[in-house]
């Protein structure tokens, strides 16, 4: 909180609720998570910005009281479990114009720099002389340095749209430490933590980016998955997009990419580990889905099948705008056809990965699934 306060310039974090999910996460972090040195001086870094950003947040909301009464109108969220085709349908909508996203440096400063604080009305040129897009191409750089493969699992790139976790991160009650470190003690906590508190703090973070540049917010993550009670509680007009493909599928692609992502932080890495706690939380996902639709509204929820989405992109992406009430103009959708032109499925290199590999196999985990492909009519496979 020291540093923080030093590299913002500011004192006041107001609020303070954070410390207690914050002194869980670094205990686990300095007992449990084999962090190697260049692991633990990346997650001191990424810990100190998020609260340099609290910082910033507070401040600006001091000065502009306006940014609280920003309305998040029918915000539309792309969710599903990971590798079911959210990231995709993520960057096809991105494409427009009315549709407000996440880029990914935004994801790591959510909040501007002192001096680039004014509001930004979604000139391209303008927004390119923000300083965070320069720190967000270095991080790419880094990560294409020390994990080259990872590109093919997810790509992460400084000017496209990313996920909404990172402005969940600024709240300590979040996943994404997942992907770096084994963290089981606040893993166990944090399942049983109220996530209401964090989700209204990322509909301030929302607040603060549409006060930068306006538009209809596009959020996009699996974690919603897990909570989508809390997400229809802060954002009660949202428009739900689910991504649905075989579980026994994506278990074993996001265990690889945990694997990866964990390889370049850690000393030590266990497949069957992995294996182990995200087979788990597929399933505890699933579970939640199907026990939220049961009792939401149905006009809050559009399903999409990631072979569909893979097949004929643009043809899915037509029923996501009837779903969402939107026009989508010829100028867009050629925009989309010239994304897909550039950006196939092997871009990055092929991703290759097998259940055996993290201790899993289909005969375990397909009982766990069986209602949900049902109820979804998601093919096996």
């Amino acid at each position: 909180m020291a540093a923080a306060r030093r590299g913002a310039g500011l004192h006041d974090f107001v609020d303070e609720t954070f410390r207690d999910p914050m002194r869980r996460l670094l205990q686990s972090l300095e007992e449990e998570a084999r962090l190697h040195p260049l692991g633990r001086a990346v997650v001191r870094e990424s810990l100190v910005r998020a609260l340099v950003n609290r910082l910033r947040l507070e401040d600006l909301c001091s000065q502009h009281p306006e940014i609280a009464e920003i309305p998040v109108s029918a915000p539309v969220f792309v969710v599903g479990l990971q590798r079911t085709g959210t990231t995709l349908l993520q960057r096809l909508l991105y494409c427009e114009p009315q549709l407000r996203g996440l880029a990914a440096w935004e994801g790591l400063n959510p909040a501007p720099f002192p001096g680039n604080q004014k509001r930004r009305a979604g000139n391209p040129k303008q927004r390119k002389r923000d300083p965070r897009i320069r720190l967000a191409e270095i991080s790419e750089r880094a990560l294409r340095y020390l994990a080259p493969e990872l590109f093919a699992i997810h790509p992460v790139e400084a000017e496209a749209p990313e996920e909404d976790i990172h402005l969940l991160d600024l709240t300590f009650v979040s996943p994404a430490m997942d992907a770096i470190a084994r963290v089981p003690s606040y893993q166990a906590w944090f399942r049983e933590v109220d996530q209401l508190p964090a989700y209204r703090y990322m509909r301030r973070l929302v607040q603060l980016l549409l006060w930068q540049r306006p538009g209809r917010w596009l959020g996009k993550t699996p974690h919603h998955m897990e909570y989508l009670d809390e997400l229809l509680t802060v954002f009660p007009d949202a428009k739900i997009v689910v991504t649905h493909r075989d579980p026994t599928r994506t278990v074993a692609s996001f265990c690889s990419m945990m694997a990866h992502s964990r390889a370049m932080f850690c000393d030590d890495v266990d497949p069957l580990e992995i294996g182990e706690q995200f087979g788990a939380k597929a399933i505890r996902a699933v579970e939640r889905l199907m026990a939220v639709r049961g009792r939401a509204a149905p006009g809050s929820f559009l399903d999409v099948l990631y072979q569909d989405v893979v097949k004929d992109p643009l043809k899915e992406v037509r029923r996501v705008y009837d779903f969402i009430e939107l026009e989508l103009t010829p100028e867009t959708e050629q925009t989309m056809q010239q994304w897909l032109a550039t950006n196939s499925q092997t871009k990055h290199g092929v991703h290759s990965y097998q259940l055996g590999d993290f201790g899993l196999d289909r005969a375990r985990l397909d009982p766990h699934f069986e209602a949900y492909r049902q109820r979804f009519g998601v093919p096996a496979g």
